[in-house]
């Protein structure tokens, strides 16, 4: 069975240049994350178990064009996990978002928040 990737890029050094043996994948309801040479390690995780996204870029990141993208997910083997290194950054984030939100709307998958102490000083408060 053929996969149909929406993106794909590989995990950048310092200088922006793809010479690192991670490799980034992403289709409409799973990402990707194969790494190693001797030893190939492929990840995957559901795109609806992905809770939040945030982006990082330090001054040699902007320097280059690329960026980290920090992902917390409810998967088990995972868990949280960066995106490393990839070329227009925001524009990943951006899309990884939109399809996170699609499957999630999908399986009707909710984030539950939990706002603990912050509810009970209110009702104090009034």
């Amino acid at each position: 069975m053929e996969t149909n990737f929406i993106w794909t890029e590989r995990k950048r050094n310092a200088l922006g240049l793809p010479w690192t043996f991670t490799k980034y994948a992403l289709t409409e309801d799973r990402l990707f994350i194969t790494s190693g040479l001797f030893k190939t390690v492929e990840d995957e995780v559901r795109l609806y178990r992905i809770m939040d996204l945030s982006l990082t870029q330090t001054l040699f990141q902007k320097i280059f064009g690329i960026g980290t993208i920090q992902v917390s997910s409810a998967d088990k083997t995972l868990r949280d996990f960066e995106i490393k290194n990839v070329k227009k950054p925001r524009e990943v984030k951006e899309q990884l978002s939109q399809l996170v939100e699609e499957n999630r709307d999908k399986k009707r998958v909710t984030n539950r928040e939990f706002m603990g102490d912050d509810m009970e000083m209110d009702e104090d408060n009034e």
